[in-house]
């Protein structure tokens, strides 16, 4: 690669990972640290069902919607056969996930907590590429561990810092299938978070150094920073309200980001487009119509698992029943969110990057 070449690519770069929604979310997690923090050291807490509340907001106000923009991106310019063979998997997927919760309720719980760290970590190695660059991620599975102290994060750290919490609604999300099914794995609690504050601390150690060992540079400066901003974020604010303001205020911020910095010019089979028209009124009357057909087949996946549980509210109280359930739907449809609109749509997927 020229000098030339290779001076643009870093400007662009330089460009492209200062994008405002890069900026907002790095400035979100701070400043929610940065007053939990201050917070704490006040004395101050924040109520528990206040909490609840903000989670329900942040996963189902504000991080639901874009979780089908994503699909709807996808598929937008992608031919017919396709898209029902996307959406037959998608459906299969969730069908499995949903078996699996029926008969083993624990190892349906241990696939939601695997779900949420995927999907951030796998999304967030794709936000990495397409704006600051991973030249310093020189080999798979040196970005595989990158993906793995990103998404992490999300569910390890908490489990370390926040274990009453993360503890009360594992037994709660598990209790939609059967109360108390968790209770004699509760003995091996402290052991497994022994071995997630271990592991996860010498994962992002190692993330770290290797990173600036087989390249360092801006990359991996930014890879680093936001790497450890995440594990601060999540070990400094309570686990329902870290989580129900990640997925929205950093996963979704970051991914459109990603979206402007690789798709300034339509990607896929113009012929295709769903949105195509002749004028403008057409568009948005066809925009329109796939939003209310998204948002009922939505619905009806929701009323499906709803009915599909035993327990649906888990026996407690309206407020911490709904964040158990949102907690597992949303694991079951991220599930072929990652995988079938990814890791098996080699040729474009959710994260799309050239």
């Amino acid at each position: 690669m020229s000098a030339l070449t290779q001076g643009f690519l870093d400007r662009w770069h330089r460009r492209a990972d200062a994008h405002p929604s890069l900026i907002l979310s790095r400035a979100a997690l701070v400043a929610l640290a940065a007053g939990f923090l201050v917070a704490r050291a006040a004395g101050i807490t924040v109520p528990l069902r206040a909490q609840m509340v903000v989670y329900l907001v942040g996963m189902v106000a504000l991080n639901l919607p874009h979780g089908g923009y994503e699909h709807f991106e996808n598929l937008r310019r992608r031919r017919p056969t396709f898209r029902w063979r996307y959406v037959g998997l998608y459906l299969g997927a969730i069908a499995a996930f949903v078996g699996l919760l029926l008969v083993a309720p624990v190892a349906g719980l241990a696939l939601a907590l695997v779900v949420a760290m995927a999907k951030g970590g796998l999304g967030d190695l794709k936000v990495l590429e397409a704006t600051s660059g991973t030249d310093h991620l020189r080999t798979r599975p040196q970005r595989y561990l990158a993906a793995t102290v990103r998404g992490g994060a999300v569910m390890l750290v908490p489990i370390v810092f926040w274990p009453g919490t993360f503890h009360t609604f594992s037994a709660l999300m598990v209790g939609l299938v059967e109360p108390g099914a968790l209770a004699p794995y509760t003995q091996y609690f402290e052991t497994t978070r022994l071995l997630a504050g271990v592991g996860y601390g010498g994962a992002l150690v190692v993330h770290v150094a290797l990173g600036y060992v087989r390249g360092g540079g801006r990359s991996w400066l930014v890879d680093a920073g936001e790497s450890t901003l995440l594990a601060g974020f999540f070990a400094a604010v309570p686990v329902l309200v870290a989580v129900g303001l990640y997925f929205p205020c950093w996963y979704s911020a970051r991914q459109v980001a990603r979206t402007q910095a690789v798709d300034a010019d339509p990607v896929g089979d113009g012929d295709w487009d769903l949105l195509g028209g002749a004028d403008a009124s057409t568009v948005a009357l066809r925009a329109w119509g796939v939003l209310i057909a998204g948002a009922l087949a939505t619905f009806g996946v929701l009323a499906a698992v709803y009915w599909a549980v035993p327990n649906p509210l888990a026996g407690v109280g309206l407020l911490p029943g709904a964040v158990a359930f949102w907690s597992i739907f949303i694991s079951i449809v991220a599930l072929p969110h990652v995988v079938v609109g990814s890791v098996l749509d080699e040729e474009r997927g959710i994260w799309y990057v050239p």
